[in-house]
């Protein structure tokens, strides 16, 4: 996590004091226990129980124009560059730059991100899948997601991690937050490492390869060091700065970058009072946990803000700056409060269902996608109520399956596997539509047979269409147990799914995949084609 550690709890603006409570706060990263923030403390050991994984998108990169102004900042020393990309399909509000203090879009109307930020990818992987994106996006509301991955902790990509897998799953979270209209953050989450020059050739060499592979995308935004810390001092950061961010300018022109600030992102006075040089959209990050820090570090805000600083909160929680702790929902207010005000933008930790105040699912839940409201934690319903500006956040109509799995009564046996596993069948009606079912799992638990089908539904006609229905028939009476990515009714031995509003349309000769379904029936049940 990274909360933001220091922070005196009244009032003030006392550098001392933000020291003292640093020295008194201790978190660790690992998927289990509390949430450290000092290197030598680091636990991070174990992995996440209840997480089920989810297949990769499909790319959705956009063309850039290559044409840009100069126009002049208010920190002295910098240059805000509003250059317009290709707004395309991977971001509702299109390419950003930052103007002054303001994040704007390509018109230089101020943009405001909110959003959230997952947990650590090594140990929380699972919450990585466009189901649970879309629905972040429209339940909760969300407009950006951040990935962060660990580079010193248990399993981070500088310390023995598969760095080849983690750059997969960062990889399938910009597709999929592309696919879903969400801007994205890539995060190198520096904790335990605490300065970010530890592993500066690893960055450089990360951030040439995410910046090639995603310069012509208009909704990433590269965060280079997650939170400084352990005495780390500006100068450092600067000198870390001015080595990585060339190297992402070298592929990626005018692409957002976050630069983290000392003191778990709380100095940012100190950044304001000698910004980077000649950078181009550039933002400072601040972190904040609103148990624990108040009135001291909005006081430091809103005076890099004066001093011209534009400023990114790209992590924040309503607990204490362990991660654990009560919530202080007042606290949290006036912190959402201050930053509407200034329309700055604010990502909150954490996607995940760890057993800490600062995770948004319960731990009890193993879905990843598709939450109930009583599936959340008390930060999680703040969240999505503050977010949606509606009292329980969202509701959810029976029948209405469209994030992923909504139950969790049946979950595959590796024990007793029924036969038809790994088989898949096409069928055609007069419609136009074409439709492939493949079994993906079955299993037998407490003497019934369960089957898992994952669908890809292919419009053969000549002109598009903006929805579909599909009814399938199976050889025997069916009961549905779970469902997403469609609506389902089963009665009998047919199963009728019609389209979300998100996944209606299909063009002349496209498909829509991922629609899948687990059905209870006879042993030896058979997909017979559509009816």
């Amino acid at each position: 996590m990274g909360a933001a550690e220091g922070g005196a709890a009244g009032s003030g603006n006392s550098r001392e004091e933000q020291e003292a409570d640093t020295e008194n706060d201790t978190r660790s990263e690992s998927p289990q226990g509390s949430q450290g923030e000092a290197a030598e403390e680091e636990t991070a050991d174990g992995s996440p129980q209840g997480s089920q994984g989810e297949a990769a998108g499909s790319g959705n990169s956009r063309e850039k124009d290559s044409e840009g102004g100069a126009v002049d900042g208010s920190v002295q020393g910098s240059q805000d560059t509003a250059s317009e990309k290709d707004t395309g399909s991977g971001s509702s509000q299109g390419a950003l730059s930052v103007k002054g203090t303001k994040l704007v879009d390509s018109s230089g109307s101020q943009v405001q991100l909110r959003g959230v930020s997952t947990h650590g990818l090594a140990w929380y992987p699972d919450y990585v899948n466009e189901a649970c994106f879309r629905q972040l996006k429209e339940e909760w509301g969300i407009n950006v997601i951040r990935l962060a991955m660990y580079t010193a902790e248990y399993g981070g990509y500088c310390t023995g991690g598969d760095q080849e897998e983690l750059k997969n799953l960062v990889k399938s979270g910009v597709e999929y937050a592309a696919n879903c209209g969400l801007y994205v953050i890539i995060d190198w989450h520096i904790l335990s490492d605490g300065n970010p020059n530890t592993y500066l050739e690893e960055a450089k060499a990360f951030f040439d390869e995410m910046s090639e592979e995603y310069a012509d995308y208009t909704n990433v935004i590269y965060e280079i060091c997650n939170e400084p810390n352990g005495g780390t001092s500006w100068s450092q950061v600067k000198e870390y700065a001015a080595q990585v961010i060339p190297v992402i300018r070298e592929n990626d022109e005018d692409g957002i970058i976050l630069v983290g600030t000392p003191n778990w992102c709380q100095y940012v006075e100190d950044a304001a009072a000698d910004p980077l040089e000649d950078c181009s959209n550039v933002m400072y990050t601040l972190h904040f946990y609103a148990a624990t820090h108040r009135e001291s570090l909005r006081s430091a805000l809103v005076s890099a803000l004066e001093a011209g600083l534009p400023v990114f909160v790209s992590e924040y929680g309503i607990c204490d700056a362990s991660g654990s702790g009560a919530v202080d929902e007042g606290q949290a207010d006036q912190w959402v409060e201050l930053l509407d005000e200034h329309k700055i933008s604010y990502v909150a930790w954490n996607l995940s269902n760890k057993s800490e105040t600062s995770a948004f699912i319960q731990g009890s839940c193993g879905k990843t996608s598709g939450f109930a409201w009583e599936e959340l934690t008390d930060s999680g319903k703040w969240l999505c109520e503050m977010l949606t500006g509606k009292e329980n956040g969202f509701g959810s109509s029976a029948g209405d399956t469209s994030q992923g799995p909504q139950t969790e009564s049946a979950q595959p046996s590796q024990e007793s596997p029924a036969d038809s596993a790994g088989t898949s069948q096409s069928a055609q009606e007069d419609s136009g539509l074409t439709v492939s079912a493949e079994v993906t799992n079955s299993w037998q638990q407490e003497e019934k047979t369960f089957y898992q089908y994952n669908l890809k539904i292919t419009n053969t006609g000549e002109t598009a269409r903006n929805d579909w229905s599909v009814c399938l028939g199976f050889s025997g009476d069916i009961t549905l147990n779970n469902g997403w990515n469609g609506n389902y009714h089963a009665q009998g031995s047919t199963l009728t799914i019609t389209s979300m509003d998100y996944n209606g349309y299909i063009g002349a000769g496209e498909s829509v995949e991922n629609i899948g379904f687990i059905i209870q029936g006879a042993e030896g049940l058979v997909f017979q084609g559509l009816r």
